[in-house]
Parts: C-alpha cells; sequence; structure tokens
C-alpha cells in the first residue's frame, strides 16, 4: 500500500524507465539483506524466496547514517548474532548496544531492540506488513517503512533517504533547503510521483543505488547517469548548488571530565548511562565535574584516596548539535577491596575483557585502547 499524497500528476517521462534499464546492467548485486542479491521482483529473489523483512528492517536502520560499503561488516556481524526477530526480542540491551558497538547513534539500537520486542509480544514475532503498523513501531519513520515494504514486498511505497533526495532535488531543480515542512512534502509528491506500476522493489533500490554511486554529494557523475536528459540542475549546470545544503549554525562546545579509576587488580570502573540523552545505555566512565578535585571525588564515591593521579589527552567528540570536550583522569587506587557499590546493575568494577563484552560510547573505547595495554604491562612486571 501507499500514502496517497493530493493528486498525481502524470510522472515526466525519462525517469523510472531508464533507471531500471541502467539498474538492471550496472545496480549493485549480492546485498547480503535481499536474498539473492539483487531485490527483483515482487518481495522475491530471483530464487523464487520470499525476501525476509525483519533483515531488509535491520539493513534499513543500519543504513540510516552509514554508507552501504561500510555497512554491510556490521549488518553480518549483527545479524549472525540475531539472526531472527526473536533472537533479537530476547537479547539483553547490553548485548545488541555490543553488536552495534561503531556504528554510533545508538538510538537506533534501542529503538530495534524496542520495536522487537513489541512485534514478539504483541504480533507473534510477524513485522506489520502496512506502513501504518510499521510507522507504529519505534525508530521506524515514513521512509524506512516505505524501504522494508518496497524492497521485501513490492508495495508501491515511496522512500525518501538522503540519496533519493538528492536526486529528486536535482532531476527538479528544487532549490530549496529541505528541513522544512513544506518542502518536505514536495519531495514526498515527487517520490510518490515517480513510483512506477511494477518493478517498485528494483526502483526502490536503483533509486538509492543512483545517488549512492553516480549522483554523488560533491562531484556527481552526470557523464554516466541515465536520466540526465530529463535532469533540470544538469540541463541548467545547477549539479553542484543542489541540493540546497542547511545553514552553517556554529555547534556550541561542551566540557566533562572522566574518572578512569583503576584498582590494584586492574579492574576499571563503568556505570551504564541513563536510557535517554548522550550514550543512552551505554557503558562509560563515570563524571566528575571539571570543579570537582578528582582525588576528593575518589574518596566520596569509592572510599579511597587515590595514590597517583594522572592527566591524559584530552578528546573531543562531535555530536549532531555539540561538540564536547572529555578530560580524562587516571586515578590509581590503593591495593584495598574497592568499595562495595550501591547499584551493582549500574556501576561495577570489569577486567578489561569484561569491558570489551558490552556496549561502550567511542570515547571510552578509544582511552581503553590506550589504557588496556598499559595495564596489563604493569601486572606482568608486577608479577
Amino acid at each position: 500500500m501507499s500514502v496517497r499524497i493530493g493528486v498525481q500528476p502524470k510522472p515526466p517521462p525519462g525517469l523510472a524507465a531508464p533507471l531500471l534499464r541502467w539498474y538492471r546492467c550496472h545496480g549493485r548485486r549480492g546485498l547480503p539483506w535481499i536474498q539473492g542479491g539483487d531485490g527483483s521482483g515482487q518481495g522475491r529473489s530471483p530464487s523464487g524466496r520470499s525476501v525476509d523483512l525483519y533483515l531488509v528492517w535491520v539493513s534499513e536502520v543500519i543504513l540510516q547514517q552509514t554508507r552501504v560499503e561500510s555497512a554491510i561488516p556490521y549488518y553480518r556481524r549483527f545479524v549472525a548474532r540475531f539472526p531472527d526477530l526473536s533472537a533479537l526480542a530476547h537479547a539483553s540491551l547490553d548485548d545488541v548496544l555490543a553488536a552495534w558497538s561503531g556504528l554510533g547513534y545508538y538510538a537506533r539500537a534501542r529503538n530495534l531492540h524496542r520495536a522487537a520486542r513489541t512485534v514478539a509480544r504483541e504480533r507473534s514475532g510477524r513485522l506489520p506488513e502496512t506502513l501504518e503498523g510499521l510507522i507504529a513501531l519505534p525508530g521506524i519513520g515514513r521512509s524506512t517503512a516505505g524501504a522494508i515494504l518496497a524492497l521485501g514486498r513490492g508495495h508501491r511505497c515511496p522512500i525518501l533517504d538522503g540519496n533519493v533526495r538528492r536526486v529528486l532535488a536535482r532531476y527538479h531543480a528544487v532549490r530549496q533547503w529541505p528541513g522544512t515542512a513544506a518542502v518536505r512534502r514536495r519531495f514526498w509528491e515527487l517520490a510518490e510521483r515517480h513510483l512506477p506500476r511494477r518493478g517498485v522493489a528494483e526502483y526502490t533500490q536503483a533509486i538509492m543505488d543512483l545517488g549512492a554511486t553516480i549522483c554523488l554529494p560533491r562531484r556527481p557523475a552526470c557523464d554516466r547517469c541515465p536520466v540526465r536528459r530529463g535532469c533540470i540542475a544538469h540541463r541548467d549546470g545547477l549539479e553542484r548548488c543542489i541540493p540546497v545544503r542547511r545553514p552553517r549554525k556554529k555547534l556550541p562546545l561542551r566540557r566533562t571530565r572522566f574518572v578512569i579509576a583503576v584498582s590494584s587488580a586492574g579492574e576499571l570502573l563503568l556505570e551504564c548511562r541513563p536510557p535517554t540523552g548522550i550514550w543512552g545505555g551505554l557503558w562509560c566512565f563515570p563524571e566528575c565535574p571539571p570543579e570537582r578535585d578528582p582525588g576528593s571525588w575518589a574518596d566520596d564515591r569509592l572510599g579511597a584516596v587515590p595514590l597517583a593521579e594522572e592527566r591524559l589527552p584530552s578528546l573531543r567528540h562531535t555530536f549532531s548539535h555539540f561538540r564536547l570536550d572529555v578530560e580524562p583522569i587516571l586515578l590509581r587506587l590503593p591495593p584495598s577491596r574497592p568499595a562495595t557499590l550501591a547499584e551493582p546493575d549500574r556501576i561495577r568494577w570489569l577486567s578489561p575483557p569484561e569491558c570489551s563484552r558490552l556496549g561502550l560510547a567511542v570515547p571510552v573505547r578509544k582511552l581503553l585502547d590506550i589504557i588496556v595495554p598499559r595495564i596489563r604491562t604493569e601486572r606482568k612486571s608486577e608479577r
């Protein structure tokens, strides 16, 4: 099914037909989330088997902020750990975040996990096969839902990811930034207008491939584009001006301090962050306010005065809305048993191998790469 938006104008000639011809010769093959690899047919692979909606769903969520070439290894790792919806629904959030580690935007993984549990609980493990049913699940918007149904079932649902929006912006020479509601509506109308009556799965993969391999953001390969004859931006020499970029805004800078407490046994103190907010649900080093003395913080929090304190080089991490400077402070604790922690499910002393099995924030993983070899070397020298 598809959402009807206003009057359906007659599709302009020159987009769907040449795009499908190009895709059958030059489109990407072997995508692991489409059985048989080419997305042909109405939700079936060339071998005739039905496409697994779960695999398409996982791939679409991973691809929201990741290029296909980079996404495939992460996808293979994720589905090897969670091969079906039931496995994902019954996994712990820690396991899901650990498998997601490195992809960033961890809210996607949390929503994937929540949605899987909802489907397992309320729909006997079967994903909805309607646009409305998919959109009702956590983390699935209209474009993701459309891609799942178009690629997985051949339904006439438009999609509007970044690649498709760029193709449509140039083809129709849309000279407005797509961040406003009115311009977004126009893009959805264009996306719906160009849907073919048949071969929707192929067309959907084709227009995504065109944006990812030919209609590139900075250097579009117009000489190889199958739809250049109908492209207004190409006709008018506007390829490098369209799409219109978001107005640049200076990101604010925030600061925090990580306390890297190391016990005499070589264990590290990590705590699980709240489920919402930055790094939600991931494991991090405890934070100490910049104005607080780390030694007194350790005395109050852990009941131990550090033997040594070392300031490590700062790290800068950039989010979509701000930049964060992280000041790491390494504290060596005396050879006494670490304090009993009040919330063992949220804050723990962990060995380096145990740390590596958790879902970790990127700066934490970078710091562990620096600290863990030092801990191992020191432990060996003590023996």
